[in-house]
């Protein structure tokens, strides 16, 4: 399974089916996320107690989308010394 990661820690996933991507979100605010887009966004049974969300690529409305949920997962996995230089900065 590819994997990206920053500074060592993972902050994507590409599972094997090739139709979502796994990143990271905080566990509070995954309910609610999941809640409000149930198409796009879920979470695995065997992922339920990690900090992460699967993300539908076919429910993207473009790749705006995406590079904004990329850039928000990057920044919860980098140390704050990338934080000013890197994506979204």
């Amino acid at each position: 399974m590819p994997t990206f990661r920053v500074a060592g820690k993972m902050y994507i996933t590409v599972p094997d089916d090739e139709t979502s991507i796994a990143v990271r979100c905080p566990k509070h605010e995954r309910a609610e996320l999941i809640a409000a887009e149930p198409e796009k966004f879920w979470v695995p049974p065997h992922e339920a107690g990690s900090s992460w969300v699967r993300v539908r690529l076919a429910a993207l409305e473009g790749l705006g989308e995406l590079r904004d949920i990329i850039v928000d997962s990057w920044q919860q996995a980098a140390p704050e010394r990338l934080l000013d230089a890197g994506p979204g900065a």
